[in-house]
């Protein structure tokens, strides 16, 4: 539950500056930025446009359709392209996912596409299944594996209960290494334009392991106000994400990446960066003063 939960948000409140990556960038490119209006996808259209590179942004209302359900919009989107960022929606663990990036990964080598970088989830069977699609199409590759983006509480479907001063979700004690979308998308655009990425599975968590009662306790000290945890059932937070408009299918992906998998660490913030990745309490206290918390 990452990039495309409620992806058409974009508040422009990037929390970090553009990270320093390391490798050696080349010529502009033009590069397809699928999910462009998401938690990666605007972070990463605006690092390639700041580097000097086209980016285009691949959505059913950019000024090239992209649609990743309608295959008719796949080759003016990737007209001129050389590489791409993709980011499904609504997430990779869904029914037909799988089927549907592998045919676009071939479609995009056939079109001339040299590199793929694909976001994907810690811990859910589909979404390798996706990597290993991406990694057969016949393209130089990269794949940013993620754990639950810090920003899902300031740019996605729990910034209002983070609003509200309560946390009702189905996660009881289970614990997470929250990542900052602004790492992911710095390594993100490493790999699109720099040497040395291809191939790589760059695994990105942040630096601590923290339950949903520790983020709580973050949240109230960044806000200054009380921010309490509750735990609630998978049934009655499916009837939750039902009045929002969002698939029930999300509670679903607590129970199963929540269940222990993902409790570890990860280096790939500094494997591919070659700087340690950014920590929940700095995004909450920057996230804090952005005044997107405020009530």
């Amino acid at each position: 539950m990452n990039e495309n939960t409620n992806s058409t948000q974009q508040p422009r409140t990037s929390t970090a500056a553009t990270g320093t990556t390391a490798g050696t960038a080349g010529a502009p490119r033009t590069v397809l930025v699928t999910g462009g209006t998401g938690k990666t996808g605007w972070r990463v259209a605006e690092r390639l446009t700041a580097l000097g590179h086209t980016a285009r942004i691949g959505s059913r209302t950019a000024p090239v359709p992209f649609d990743w359900e309608d295959d008719t919009t796949w080759d003016a989107a990737l007209d001129g392209v050389t590489a791409a960022y993709l980011a499904y929606y609504p997430d990779l663990a869904f029914p037909g996912a799988v089927e549907t990036v592998d045919a676009f990964a071939r479609h995009a080598a056939k079109a001339g596409v040299r590199q793929l970088v694909l976001l994907s989830g810690r811990g859910e069977e589909a979404a390798q299944a996706a990597e290993q699609a991406v990694a057969a199409a016949g393209t130089g590759w990269t794949v940013v594996r993620c754990a639950w983006f810090s920003q899902n509480f300031s740019e996605a479907f729990f910034l209002e209960p983070v609003l509200s001063g309560e946390l009702a979700l189905p996660v009881g004690a289970a614990v997470e290494p929250f990542v900052d979308a602004d790492d992911i998308a710095d390594v993100a655009v490493a790999a699109l334009t720099e040497d040395g990425h291809d191939g790589e599975v760059y695994e990105l968590t942040g630096p601590r392991l923290l339950s949903f009662v520790d983020v709580a306790a973050e949240l109230s000290a960044a806000t200054g106000r009380e921010i309490r945890f509750t735990a609630v059932s998978v049934e009655e937070y499916r009837a939750v994400l039902a009045t929002v408009g969002l698939p029930g299918e999300f509670a679903d992906l607590f129970t199963m990446i929540l269940d222990g998998r993902n409790a570890h660490l990860a280096d790939g913030v500094r494997r591919a960066l070659g700087r340690p990745a950014r920590d929940f309490a700095d995004y909450a206290r920057a996230t804090a003063a952005s005044g997107v918390w405020n009530v």
